[in-house]
């Protein structure tokens, strides 16, 4: 299975619908940008619709990696193939188009992505010019960053005109998990009803490793505790810093399986993987 650890089916059912909100697609048709340190090989659409057979998701959002900047054409393409099946979240910055931005948007897009773990695009100080821009397509705003560095974000977060999608659990460092200084204030964002939480990368920041990362796997429960309306799933395949060399690569359908632990009703299963996914990305209703 490219760029995912182990073999086997996800041995959790999904239900009908059920949708991976965090991917990446990295295509050798579409150059990336020269100022790119990520460089990884090909995860294509084809690679990753085996994932999906393994998992038994049906949708999955596709969000523009480090590696392309603001040249969407690869997003735009993966949408393409992916048809009404895909969202896609974009890189742009404040010189944007609106001409492109109404291509993004018919193809599927439906967020603009800040990665300030690792730049690309517009940096910090173009968020709220950002988030103007796409306000009137009804986009909302990916925010990507170490933790250290919500504190001095909190201000403008607070101010934009568009929903905020907390990327990767908010990347709360292990150990201090959720005493470091940064979950209150994600927390303040998400009970004010301004932001969702993608409970996505749990191997990211743990200590205690796979595989059941039980520290971020902590962090994950308590983000679904505290809003199971406001939460998405998402693998993050390929992977990227993984297959870097700098984490060990996961093992998708193990990842899957966590969330019976993390949600541990079927019911709650059902909010996280479906109808939280139509709620923020605009799917279709799924149907049983």
């Amino acid at each position: 299975m490219p760029w995912s650890a182990g073999t086997g089916p996800a041995r959790l059912a999904v239900p009908p619908g059920a949708a991976d909100c965090h991917i990446h697609i990295y295509d050798g048709r579409f150059p990336y940008d020269p100022a790119a340190t990520l460089r990884p090989a090909p995860a294509t659409v084809a690679d990753y619709r085996l994932l999906q057979r393994r998992l038994g998701t049906g949708r999955c959002v596709v969000v523009q990696p480090s590696s392309y900047g603001t040249d969407n054409a690869c997003l735009v393409d993966a949408l393409c193939q992916f048809g009404d099946a895909a969202r896609g979240v974009a890189v742009v910055d404040a010189s944007v188009q609106e001409a492109e931005l109404r291509a993004l948007d018919a193809a599927g897009v439906r967020g603009a992505r800040f990665n300030l773990a690792r730049p690309a695009g517009a940096d910090a100080e173009a968020l709220e010019a950002v988030a103007r821009r796409i306000a009137p397509l009804g986009w909302h705003l990916q925010v990507h960053t170490l933790p250290d560095v919500w504190q001095g974000l909190e201000a403008v977060l607070g101010r934009l005109p568009v929903p905020i999608v907390i990327d990767h659990l908010g990347r709360l460092p292990q150990p201090a998990g959720l005493s470091h200084p940064a979950w209150p204030l994600l927390r303040r964002l998400v009970d004010e009803g301004r932001a969702w939480v993608k409970i996505s990368g749990a191997y990211h920041d743990t200590r205690s490793g796979a595989p059941d990362y039980a520290d971020t796997g902590a962090v994950v429960r308590a983000w679904v505790e505290a809003a199971p309306e406001r939460v998405v799933w998402g693998t993050d395949w390929p992977h990227p810093s993984a297959t870097a060399g700098e984490k060990p690569v996961p093992d998708d359908a193990r990842l899957l399986d966590l969330l019976a632990d993390w949600a541990p009703s079927a019911a709650l299963r059902t909010r996280i993987l479906v109808d939280n996914p139509v709620a923020l990305y605009g799917f279709p209703e799924a149907r049983a």
